[in-house]
């Protein structure tokens, strides 16, 4: 029986010997290099249409700690590297606040293509839809098989829709560690953009602070079961 393509979920309609190399790549992943390869051929979704490339998650191959973001923003489709933008500038100050080292936790995104609405020379961000974070959810199965966090921090609903696959309010599961799997839990909070758009100074210094207390929280727990 044919293989499923992951990219679609449908079965190949040509002979192996017609299929491009990003097909081929697409169904044959045995390690996250072979991922990071094979995001940029996705074509689950239309977003690939628009975006300068994909960007696959980063960091180590068996991280206790996972980061899951919306998706790239305009420097990360620009260097492919997920969170180097304005938010990865908080998202890197609030971890080094709350005691994670970026280096040891994998960082990556629900969607792996930015959405962007374009505005003059400027392209403004898009929220995914349910049907654009849902194609995209096999590579972040892909990505938890390989890199077995003990614990996935969701920043923002739409990283929380991914990961636990039905929408949910933030402020409702904030903070509270939710079972995946047998040894897997999901940690919601914010994501750090959030933050970029509070206007008030006094409200934006009360949120960051509670956003690193989510990320130490998260740390602690981890250690607590042997992470």
């Amino acid at each position: 029986m044919p293989t499923r393509d992951p990219r679609t979920g449908d079965h190949p309609a040509k002979p192996a010997d017609t299929e491009t190399p990003g097909d081929a790549i697409g169904r044959h992943l045995n390690s996250l290099d072979e991922l990071r390869a094979a995001v940029d051929a996705c074509r689950r979704c239309p977003l690939y249409r628009s975006a300068t490339q994909g960007v696959p998650g980063e960091g180590p191959a068996h991280a206790s700690i996972m980061l899951v973001g919306e998706q790239p923003g305009d420097a990360e489709d620009k260097e492919g590297h997920p969170f180097v933008g304005p938010a990865g500038t908080i998202l890197d100050r609030a971890l080094q606040e709350a005691g994670v080292d970026r280096r040891k936790v994998f960082v990556t995104n629900a969607v792996k293509h930015f959405k962007f609405e374009p505005r003059g020379k400027r392209r403004l961000h898009v929220t995914p839809n349910v049907a654009e974070i849902e194609a995209c959810r096999w590579w972040l199965a892909e990505e938890l098989k390989f890199v077995a966090p003990k614990l996935v921090i969701a920043l923002g609903g739409s990283a929380a829709r991914s990961v636990l696959g039905h929408t949910v309010t933030v402020s409702a599961m904030r903070g509270l560690p939710t079972p995946l799997g047998k040894s897997m839990h999901a940690w919601v909070t914010i994501h750090p953009s959030y933050l970029l758009r509070l206007q008030d100074d006094a409200q934006q210094r009360s949120e960051y602070s509670r956003f690193v207390d989510d990320l130490e929280g998260a740390q602690a727990w981890v250690k607590r079961h042997g992470g």
